[in-house]
């Protein structure tokens, strides 16, 4: 008589199928794990290291960023940008501020620090902005002069064709367009959006930028 219990039993034959399988699956794991490899090789190549603490709270010294490529059309008002200082072979890590057609003008707030203005297109309504978690500025810096750089006294200026404006997120511990000037669009080479390092604090880079209607018009 036939017993239920040896219908499951293989035999020699299946042996090979099953050593098959596994070496497909040990192949897809030792292909991952290849994958990875590569995106982290990738990624250390191209990542950049954030030097200094002029960009605080937003990165940090020693963080590593991955910047995209963008053109000069693809570059938007506050961004954080990838660029070469105007006039030396530098690079930097800013914030785009106020592109070309746009007004803006530093004041000192009404009690302490200083106010970032910027009027769209250079109509309608004055904005306030600000990086929230930033330092106050201890030492407010007038702007703007005609090409951009820091001023006697406050005064709006409007962005050239071509030109931005940008500013590091810690005011007093930037050198930014307040020193420089503004900057040529096609001096961009990459939109910040991924911290790669430290890899607690991985991930998108989030905007980090409050705008409020200003009293001033």
């Amino acid at each position: 008589m036939t017993t239920g219990g040896l219908a499951g039993t293989s035999g020699p034959e299946d042996a090979p199928e099953r050593g098959g399988r596994g070496r497909r699956v040990v192949g897809a794991v030792v292909a991952a794990a290849g994958l990875v490899v590569l995106a982290l090789a990738a990624t250390a190549l191209l990542s950049v290291r954030i030097d200094g603490d002029s960009m605080e709270p937003t990165l940090h010294d020693g963080e590593r960023v991955l910047p995209l490529p963008v053109s000069e059309d693809d570059v938007g008002r506050f961004d954080v940008v990838l660029m070469r200082t105007p006039g030396r072979d530098v690079l930097l890590v800013k914030r785009v501020v106020a592109l070309p057609g746009d007004q803006v003008r530093i004041a000192p707030g009404p009690a302490a620090g200083q106010r970032v203005l910027v009027r769209r297109a250079g109509a309608g309504r004055w904005h306030e902005f600000t990086v929230p978690g930033a330092a106050e500025a201890g030492l407010p810096t007038p702007c703007c002069a005609a090409d951009g750089r820091r001023s006697a006294a406050p005064a709006a200026r409007t962005v050239p064709p071509g030109r931005f404006f940008f500013l590091g997120d810690h005011a007093d511990r930037s050198d930014d367009a307040r020193t420089y000037g503004w900057a040529d669009l096609n001096a961009v080479s990459g939109r910040v959006w991924l911290r790669t390092w430290p890899l607690p604090a991985a991930g998108p880079l989030d905007a980090g930028v409050r705008l409020r209607p200003s009293g001033e018009l």
